[in-house]
């Protein structure tokens, strides 16, 4: 069997937002081209003013050994020693003349030591040479002339050009960073309007998934993006239009079966009657029938409730108090008692939608857990919380989510008896809920069952 390669995809798959990505793409490119930008200019900058200085600095110690050498060719006048402490200036300057293997120096204080020996030699050979050095702890630059019988060096301080080139870097580098920054909002920016169509896409697939199926993205007048909102809207349409025409067929379906259904129940009920004058065989025949018929019932009737408009009629609202409704629902069950936590607020609800979701949860703790254990009421952060603990066995985490569709059935399926139920209780809990803008879920209760959670968004004084 041939090897497979590891799939890495998904792990190299990058974390983070599609908009961040962008605008880290646009801080890249911003980052990249200004540093392109700063290292020419930092090259440019630093090579031209560099060069004008050196120049300057050859210029001025020609003229300046010139006058030294004729200082040396008239030995009437020995005014060499004033001549270089004219031309050291101030002190910054360090001119110094080798003669004979002996040093005159003036100005700023230097080690002639120090001086590069091929500066000297190249100069001492005939031929002017000129090097940076570091000498006394500052930068120079060493300019050697050859002179007859000597050598003229004159050290010129670069301390002021090496100070306005810091002070160049410093301005590239924080442009540089400047500019990330904005390249960073930029691409924030233009990320959030580039992606603005996907968020709005979202945003209607959600409502859809939620159940408004009336959810429609705007026309677009973008090339790009108009095929795509056409084809959301198109497909958004043909779903509310199969959804519906699904309902009117559970909806007819239903309403066509009351009749003989109806006839079923009073023929049902004249042979429950004379049950007693049967034999064995036909009163098993009986109670079999009589269950199938209870269930076919039961399920005619979800279907009817299950084909209705999802969208409540804001005509049947009415702020209620969920404690009541509860209250109302668990009427004479035995054993069951409901518990409060707080002060429940009241919500507007369809007072009839959420009595039958809290019937129904407890049909179904009956039918499928062994019957419900408790039932709270308490107060949250979104409205109102109900909460049903059962006595079964539990949920697995992989069914939480299934069991909410219709003809969802679980371990049931397949029963026939009169408790195995059709599979709509909870579905039509799950739409009852949504219709509300409300949650629910499954956890795990700490009597070891399940426990159904559902919230009532809202609240009213």
């Amino acid at each position: 069997m041939p090897a497979t390669r590891p799939r890495t995809r998904g792990i190299l798959r990058p974390r983070l937002p599609l908009r961040w990505r962008v605008a880290i793409a646009f801080a890249a490119v911003s980052l990249a081209i200004t540093g392109l930008l700063a290292a020419a200019t930092w090259h440019l900058a630093s090579s031209y003013l560099l060069a004008k200085r050196e120049q300057g600095a050859t210029s001025q110690a020609a003229v300046d050994a010139r006058l030294v050498q004729d200082a040396l060719r008239d030995p009437a006048r020995d005014g060499s020693d004033d001549l270089l402490q004219g031309l050291a200036g101030g002190g910054e300057i360090t001119v110094a003349v080798r003669r004979n293997d002996t040093w005159t120096t003036s100005g700023r204080q230097l080690d002639v030591d120090a001086l590069p020996p091929d500066l000297l030699a190249l100069a001492g050979s005939g031929t002017a040479a000129r090097q940076r050095i570091v000498a006394g702890g500052i930068p120079v630059l060493a300019v050697a002339v050859p002179l007859q019988g000597a050598v003229y060096v004159e050290l010129v301080p670069l301390s002021e050009l090496d100070a306005t080139l810091r002070f160049l870097s410093g301005v590239l580098v924080a442009g540089v960073g400047v500019s990330g920054l904005l390249g960073l909002a930029l691409g924030g920016w233009a990320g959030k309007r580039a992606l603005r169509p996907l968020t709005d896409l979202r945003d209607a697939a959600a409502r859809v998934a939620a159940g408004d199926l009336d959810a429609r993205l705007p026309e677009q007048d973008d090339a790009d993006l108009a095929p795509l909102a056409a084809t959301f809207n198109r497909t958004a349409e043909d779903l509310r239009r199969r959804v519906r025409r699904d309902a009117r067929f559970a909806s007819d379906v239903s309403h066509e079966l009351r009749s003989p259904l109806t006839t079923l129940v009073n023929a049902v009920a004249v042979l429950r009657r004379r049950r007693d004058e049967l034999p064995p065989t036909a009163r098993q025949a009986v109670d079999l029938l009589d269950a199938d018929v209870h269930r076919f019932g039961k399920m005619v009737t979800d279907l009817l409730e299950i084909s209705r408009e999802e969208q409540i009629d804001e005509r049947d609202l009415e702020v209620c108090d969920v404690v009541d409704i509860v209250t109302h629902a668990v009427g004479a069950r035995r054993g069951i008692a409901v518990e409060v936590e707080g002060t429940p607020p009241k919500v507007l609800v369809d007072r009839r939608r959420l009595d039958r979701v809290v019937g129904n949860l407890l049909d179904n703790a009956d039918h499928h857990a062994g019957g419900a254990v408790r039932i709270g009421v308490s107060t949250c952060a979104d409205g109102v919380r109900i909460e049903v603990d059962d006595a079964g066995p539990g949920i697995p985490p992989e069914l939480r989510e299934e069991v909410f569709e219709r003809f969802s059935r679980g371990a049931n399926a397949g029963r026939r008896d009169g408790g195995g139920g059709a599979g709509l209780g909870l579905a039509l809990v799950a739409r009852h809920v949504r219709a509300h803008q409300g949650r629910i879920r499954i956890e795990d209760s700490p009597a070891g069952g399940a426990r159904v959670v559902v919230v009532i968004p809202g609240g009213s004084g």
